[in-house]
């Protein structure tokens, strides 16, 4: 049998015996070692099952513990709209009290980053120019449910006093209002999702495992002349948010 259909084969049998129930939520599996022997495949096949379903979340594994069958998540939506909400932000507020909103967070900005390339291209500057980089964790229910990175031209905030995000007469008002009140009008707003797996550090902060399947969102926020004002990458753990995309429909 190839190698692949090998663990994918052995990962099917493991998650059958999971969901019968034949450990319970909570509860240690069989060592590696021992689960290799009686399936008769080699360590790195078990390992690789094993890991297919850590990634499907089923399984969680526990540095020098082992391997326990997790327990389930209440997976809870998120809508995405412009039909509820006409606020563009990459923070969900405290007026926001749809269950399962983030009603905490933490942010960090620091001032004069000059933009990587890949920023550079999506905020329409050149490499190098300076940026307010603004990083985000966000919590509901004391749960971490989303990180953010923001990135703003400081050539439109600089010497204004939004340059930061978080702080000043506006802090926390959002993309739209801060940006208002320096003249500056939102039209436009633009989302790529795209599925991703979790990173270490991800992981780390999302409280979820490394692999896990997330959901990056690339948004970048553009004035009533098309000129970008703002552009982020969200990052939301699949295994606790469906992420819903609302539209009107105009009418004749």
């Amino acid at each position: 049998m190839p190698r692949e259909a090998q663990y994918l084969a052995v990962a099917e049998v493991l998650r059958a015996r999971i969901l019968s129930g034949e450990w319970e939520i909570g509860e240690r599996l069989p060592s590696r070692a021992r689960l290799a022997v009686e399936y008769e495949v080699g360590r790195n096949v078990l390992q690789r099952a094993m890991n297919r379903l850590i990634i499907d979340g089923l399984l969680e594994g526990r540095a020098g513990s082992g391997t326990y069958v997790r327990t389930p998540r209440e997976r809870l939506r998120l809508v995405r709209s412009r039909l509820r909400h006409r606020r563009v932000d990459s923070r969900p507020g405290p007026d926001r009290r749809e269950r399962g909103r983030a009603d905490a967070w933490d942010s960090h900005s620091q001032v004069r980053v000059p933009a990587p390339e890949p920023i550079a291209e999506r905020l329409a500057i050149s490499p190098g120019d300076l940026c307010v980089n603004t990083h985000y964790e966000f919590l509901a229910d004391g749960q971490p449910v989303q990180l953010s990175e923001s990135w703003e031209p400081l050539a439109i905030t600089g010497e204004t006093p939004i340059v930061l995000p978080e702080m000043g007469p506006l802090a926390g008002k959002g993309v739209v209002e801060r940006t208002r009140s320096i003249g500056v009008v939102i039209s436009r707003v633009v989302e790529v999702p795209r599925p991703a797996r979790a990173t270490q550090v991800q992981a780390n902060l999302l409280g979820i495992s490394v692999g896990d399947l997330v959901l990056q969102i690339e948004r970048t926020i553009f004035d009533a002349d098309g000129r970008p004002v703002e552009t982020a990458d969200m990052v939301i753990p699949d295994v606790r948010r469906e992420v819903v995309y609302e539209f009107g429909v105009d009418r004749p």
